[in-house]
């Protein structure tokens, strides 16, 4: 993957559940519409990464040097996905695109030219809409940045974690801090509006080489900073084999310290792990976080459709090899089903509670076709706990909230049968 985020894949729940009866929910209007796009493959795969990400084989030759993707066939393959997906949107206008993964850098500017008009041709974009392109500085050269910013693509996310170079090494980065560098001075070349991932909590940082790594990244002045802390997923080769982290207590320091210099800075904190320049919040995710809708292609892509009597929910399927022969056989979706109208409080709020700033009642109603008094006595235990902030229709999670949020978003994940 290009970055150590938790972006923009939103989880499924674990329970599978039959369409709700039509009887239950009237959606009027559906929310905005992003797309997204799956690029699986990466030059080699981080340990710490459990995203569907797939580590090119090494060439031939002295140089070893990853084989290349198979890009015509994949282009085709998104293609024909987002033509058998049509039906589901048609009339609705895409108002976000983001190019995630493994690495869609590993592109070549020509391929995602092709793309990007071949999506435009089938899909109206807005105008002004949002174009996002992961890129790993290992990957990076200035012809492709040109190429990609002359296909369409308007913001850039570089997934550049430290500026230590020992720290890099530690989480199996392919690149040094002097290429993390020379992506960034490139990046800014070519696009105004660009996007640093930064992690901390690293093996062997302590708090001071934390904050250094934040200073690097406000020196390029970007527009907008993503700072996570490193966790240890299952299924990833840190799981197998842990390194030693720095303490909880060391890594809440680390937190508070960063959104401190980050304030300091100018930048808002407007989600859990963002921070913006004014104006500058990702509208892509910012759709995640306000329940919108998200249509996926690519290789275990995922998707969130609103439709007039329900919630869908798709997976594409996973493995590229896999996913290129069921698009091939009419089939790319792996997984399909409606969210039941109980599950929506949980869902939402899965997501609504990373905004700094909270939601008001009215997106609760809209985005899930419930009157809010449908979760008042779960509000008004968080509330009463000093998780969550109520100032009229209006709610947020409180400092405390944020900090314990699986806490929080556990008081909505109640049997509702």
């Amino acid at each position: 993957m290009a970055g150590g985020r938790q972006r923009t894949v939103i989880p499924l729940l674990q329970q599978r559940s039959s369409p709700a009866k039509p009887s239950q929910l009237r959606f009027r209007n559906p929310p905005p519409l992003s797309l997204y796009v799956h690029v699986p493959w990466c030059v080699q795969k981080c340990p710490y990464c459990d995203f569907n990400s797939h580590a090119l084989p090494a060439g031939q030759g002295a140089a070893r040097r990853p084989a290349t993707i198979p890009e015509g066939d994949y282009l085709a393959a998104l293609i024909a996905d987002l033509e058998s997906a049509l039906p589901l949107v048609w009339g609705r206008r895409v108002h976000s695109v983001f190019f995630g993964g493994g690495t869609p850098s590993l592109l070549s500017g020509e391929g995602l030219d092709q793309l990007l008009a071949a999506l435009r041709s089938r899909l109206p974009f807005l105008p002004e809409a949002e174009i996002t392109l992961e890129a790993n500085p290992g990957t990076v050269e200035a012809g492709k940045f040109a190429a990609f910013r002359a296909a369409g693509v308007n913001r850039l996310s570089l997934g550049i974690q430290s500026f230590n170079p020992r720290h890099l090494k530690a989480i199996g980065r392919i690149h040094d801090d002097r290429e993390a560098r020379q992506a960034i001075e490139l990046a800014g070349k070519h696009f105004e509006n660009f996007n640093l991932d930064l992690m901390y909590g690293l093996p062997g940082q302590t708090l001071a080489k934390a904050l250094e790594d934040i200073d690097a990244a406000l020196s390029f002045a970007p527009a907008h900073l993503s700072c996570y802390q490193l966790t240890i997923e299952a299924n990833t080769a840190f799981a197998a084999s842990p390194p030693t982290l720095p303490e909880p207590d060391l890594c809440a320091d680390m937190q508070d310290a960063i959104e401190a210099r980050l304030a300091e800075a100018g930048y808002l904190h407007y989600e859990t792990s963002a921070f913006a320049q004014t104006g500058q919040q990702c509208r892509h995710n910012l759709n995640y976080w306000h329940f919108g809708d998200y249509l996926g292609i690519g290789a275990g892509a995922h998707s969130k459709l609103t439709l007039h009597d329900r919630v869908l929910r798709q997976m594409r399927w996973k493995g590229p090899e896999q996913y290129l022969a069921q698009v091939a056989a009419g089939t790319p979706i792996q997984e399909e089903f409606a969210v039941k109208a109980v599950e929506l409080p949980f869902e939402f709020m899965l997501n609504a509670l990373r905004l700094v700033q909270g939601f008001d009642a009215q997106l609760y109603e809209l985005r899930t076709s419930l009157p809010l008094i449908s979760i008042e006595s779960e509000l008004r235990q968080a509330a009463s706990d000093g998780l969550i902030r109520r100032h009229g229709q209006h709610i947020a999670p409180s400092d405390h909230g944020r900090r314990f949020l699986n806490q929080l978003l556990q008081r909505f994940l109640v049997d509702r049968s």
